[in-house]
């Protein structure tokens, strides 16, 4: 029976026309051995798989080949070329730095640089991994580095660049190694596959590749596997079963549903990928990937950043030109906020399934209606204007242009109007005109007489008015004053509680939420779980209860009890509402009735008590203990 040999081993670069996807590394290296022109220190550092320490090995026999072809390749007849291919070169050493660290391997290193090779022009060291080389290791190894034999070329490899120090790297010529390209890994796949007489499909080896994110190595390991499981024959579907990935059919389809509302198709097929082992937050993420695709599709200026097949980008464009790009923004800046708060959510399905109907009602839940003259995008809600702020969806910001902006008319403070006769000096009761008041025009009177009409805000105090001859109106003073400022604020808390939000405890709940929000969008964790612990109620029609679980909580409510107050007291529109802050005992007793915590002196009592040669370690070091 033959050895097997992985993909990554028998089909390892050779050449540098061979390596993939680096061809701005290689072309630069082939120039300076053409032209004689070798730094003696190169650092190769990119991520894993994108061939650095296989383009350290070209490079070493390259430079030692004693018949270099005219393009700056080897020749791989010669006898340099042909012991290196036989791994029996003695010119060519390598140093793996994550299992020979320390100061003593550098230094064994140090002494054989200064023997001269017995065959070849050069000794090339090549030292993989080299940023986990220690700083006693890499001090070592600074002066040998920096000035070197002649015949010495050291080639460093490393996938984190930023642990070497500074005196290393300023040492080097670097070399930065990219992710190879998605089409790149494809070709190169599609050449392996022909060489082993395979059939694959474009679709899976495209998966492949995007699965393995710009890593060859580990997608010629990937095709080894699915050759295993499939027989040679690599398909969509299998290779999809084989690398457990959320087809992009499901996202077509649930995209279908939510277009013609279909909520109970969305949540039937979000339940079918629930069935074959897919978590939530898979789904979000590929849903917003999908979305973002077809917010792409819309521009041809990017289209090139789509990295799908060529099939399946015209099924995007199919999908793109039935959407709109604001729907498009909004519903991403709606997945992004359910994907922040999914982890944080103790029913996951359902939170999820919520995201599903907004998004099945956002099309009639915004329109963006555009202004040609003044360019301005206005928001219009079509949900009840009673209803909570977060049953509407929120209105996205445009890529380019004039950031849209909502036009919110400000209440305003309900005026009086006090009617004052000509020969008439008595005064009449203040009154809150209704809004057909306020804009009809004054009407004469019934004797002919003229009327003056003046307006003013509401204020505590009555305003001066003008009488008919002139002369200025009596200030009321005392107990009459006090009355007129009361009527007029009894008058503004009617009309304050005619135009409120009805108090629910349903409301209440997605309010506090809301409220929540503020601190989690301002990153601060540590107070959202704090407020989430803590329960809402409804005492009465206008009394608001927030219980607490412990008194840290508890404390903290009474800190922002204003702030609080006036959160829900303008998203009901009721000045009148009362909060009120209540302790849990219950379980305030459960929290205090476990150990009390101890001082630091009294944790070194206990110590000393159970380990008493930390005592005497004290004494004989002369310790002093800062309690």
């Amino acid at each position: 029976m033959e050895n097997f040999i992985v993909s990554a081993r028998k089909y390892r670069p050779q050449n540098f026309s061979t390596v993939v996807g680096q061809a701005h590394i290689t072309t630069t290296l082939k120039n300076a051995i053409r032209n004689n022109q070798l730094a003696h220190a190169f650092l190769f550092c990119g991520p894993r798989g994108v061939g650095k320490t296989t383009c350290a090995r070209i490079l070493a026999k390259t430079i030692n080949c004693e018949n270099l072809q005219p393009d700056g390749e080897a020749c791989n007849e010669c006898s340099s070329c042909r012991t290196f291919n036989e791994g029996s070169s003695f010119n060519i050493h390598e140093l793996d730095a994550a299992s020979n660290n320390s100061v003593d391997d550098i230094r064994t290193l140090v002494d054989q640089v200064r023997f001269a090779p017995q065959a070849g022009k050069y000794k090339i060291y090549i030292i993989d991994e080299v940023h986990m080389l220690s700083s006693s290791a890499f001090n070592a190894f600074l002066k040998t580095l920096e000035e070197p034999p002649s015949y010495a070329i050291f080639i460093l490899a490393t996938t984190e660049k930023h642990k070497i120090l500074p005196t290393i790297l300023s040492r080097c010529q670097i070399f930065d190694f990219k992710r190879i390209t998605i089409q790149d890994t494809v070709d190169h796949l599609q050449e392996i596959v022909t060489k082993e007489h395979m059939t694959a499909e474009g679709d899976a080896l495209h998966l492949i590749a995007q699965k393995t994110d710009g890593c060859m190595r580990d997608s010629l390991s990937t095709l080894d596997k699915i050759v295993s499981f499939t027989g040679g024959k690599l398909t969509y579907q299998n290779t999809l079963e084989h690398l457990n990935i959320l087809d992009y059919d499901y996202f077509f389809r649930v995209m279908e549903s939510v277009l013609t509302q279909d909520i109970a198709g969305s949540l039937l097929i979000f339940d079918e990928i629930l069935q074959k082992g897919f978590e939530g937050d898979n789904f979000l993420g590929g849903w917003a990937e999908f979305l973002r695709n077809l917010l792409v599709c819309k521009d041809e200026k990017v289209l090139h950043l789509m990295e799908v097949s060529a099939n399946l980008k015209d099924r995007y464009k199919q999908m793109s030109g039935r959407v709109s790009s604001a729907y498009l923004v909004t519903a991403l800046h709606l997945l992004n906020e359910t994907e922040i708060g999914y982890r944080m959510a103790r029913n996951k399905r359902l939170h999820v399934e919520m995201a599903l109907i907004r998004l099945c009602y956002l099309q009639q839940a915004v329109t963006l209606v555009s202004n040609d003259q003044t360019g301005e995008v206005v928001k219009k809600n079509l949900v009840p204007e009673g209803a909570p702020q977060r049953l509407r969806a929120p209105l996205p910001q445009p890529i380019y242009g004039k950031p849209a902006t909502s036009k919110t008319i400000a209440p305003q403070e309900p005026k009086l109007t006090i009617e004052v006769e000509k020969g008439a000096p008595q005064q009449k009761a203040p009154v809150t005109p209704s809004p057909e008041t306020r804009t009809a025009p004054p009407a004469p009177s019934q004797q002919g007489t003229p009327v003056q009409n003046y307006t003013a805000p509401a204020q505590p105090a009555s305003p001066a008015a003008s009488t008919g001859n002139g002369a200025a109106r009596p200030k009321l003073t005392g107990l009459a004053a006090m009355k007129e400022a009361m009527a007029a604020k009894q008058q503004q808390v009617t009309a304050t509680v005619n135009n409120s939000i009805p108090l629910t405890a349903g409301a209440i709940a997605v309010y506090w939420d809301e409220f929540i929000d503020r601190f989690r969008q301002a990153n601060k964790m540590t107070v959202v779980s704090n407020l989430q612990l803590a329960q809402t109620a409804m005492l009465g029609p206008e009394e608001i209860c927030i219980v607490s679980r412990n008194i840290v909580q508890y404390r903290f409510m009474e800190e922002e009890k204003l702030e609080i107050s006036e959160f829900f007291k303008q998203k009901f529109r009721n000045n009148a509402l009362i909060l009120t802050l209540q302790l849990d005992e219950s379980q305030q007793q459960t929290a205090d009735s476990g150990p009390a915590p101890l001082s630091s002196r009294e944790q070194f009592t206990r110590m000393v008590e159970k380990y008493p040669l930390v005592k005497e370690l004290k004494d004989r070091l002369n310790m002093e203990l800062d309690f």
